[in-house]
């Protein structure tokens, strides 16, 4: 149960907190202290009706939340306020549909400004993997009029986002800092489950329904398989409505036509036999 807000913790938070107990019990029984590890891992055997050993704690997958049109354009609103690095770096995490952690670690030779290009190092990547993504036009302003800025806090190469803090100036940008500016844009927006990875989701969901294919939107986010990428894609309901809706015109108008056609069809075999 957390403190500070109240909730319990979500699903996914306690299945990694379970690991280092799992591991721990896991030890015992290899030292000859325990006979068996009370914390099940859970496993899936094909062709059991049961479906295998269940985890001590029920798994969950569910759906990322992305906000409404509504809710986005009021946190753009709160966030045309903003310095020029928080805007830039809230541009770019979508853009690029960029991790904090990735976001964070940029440094100014990850940039090719002639192509609107960021090179995600391997480093600071989930699973290793670097990739080289496009921003857009209105993100490349922003980040010519950020670098202009930088220039008067620090003229040495390093890393891109800079604190502007009497503390911390000219220091790396930490992850709690940008964090705590995102929560800060949720609250005042009214939009308090934004977080820092919804730019992410944001940025996938639009890819999927601009028609990318999931090959290229896995590339895109960085993803080793394409299951991963299904999980991050979140149609809305209102979305999938009028998929339903299109599909359900076309199959209703043949059915129709096929109904049409077999009563004419009875009509003249009617009409030949009476």
């Amino acid at each position: 149960m957390s403190i500070e807000s109240g909730a319990g913790l979500a699903n996914a938070t306690i299945q990694q907190r379970l690991v280092p107990v799992r591991l721990f019990y896991d030890f015992l029984v290899e030292e000859g202290l325990r006979e068996s590890n009370p914390v099940g891992r859970g496993r899936y055997t094909p062709g059991r009706r049961a479906g295998g050993q269940r985890g001590l704690v029920p798994r969950f997958s569910r759906l990322p939340w992305i906000p409404t049109e509504q809710q986005w354009l009021d946190l753009l609103e709160v966030a045309r306020c903003e310095p020029v690095r928080n805007r830039v770096m809230l541009a770019l995490a979508y853009d690029a549909a960029l991790r904090r952690e990735e976001l964070c670690s940029l440094r100014t030779g990850d940039l090719d400004p002639a192509h609107r290009t960021v090179r995600v190092r391997a480093e600071t990547t989930k699973n290793r993997l670097e990739r080289v993504v496009p921003y857009s036009v209105p993100t490349g302003v922003l980040l010519a009029d950020y670098l202009a800025r930088r220039a008067a806090i620090s003229r040495s190469r390093g890393p891109l986002f800079l604190s502007e803090s009497r503390r911390n100036h000219g220091q790396p940008l930490s992850l709690w800092t940008w964090s705590k500016v995102v929560r800060r844009l949720a609250l005042t927006a009214g939009v308090e489950r934004f977080s820092t990875h919804t730019t992410r989701h944001l940025c996938l969901t639009d890819l999927a329904l601009m028609g990318w294919e999931v090959h290229a939107i896995a590339s895109f986010a960085g993803h080793r398989h394409t299951d991963t990428t299904l999980r991050y894609i979140h149609l809305s309901g209102r979305d999938l409505a009028e998929k339903l809706k299109s599909g359900m015109d076309h199959i209703h108008a043949w059915r129709v036509r096929m109904l049409a056609a077999a009563g004419t069809s009875n009509d003249a075999t009617g009409g030949a036999s009476r």
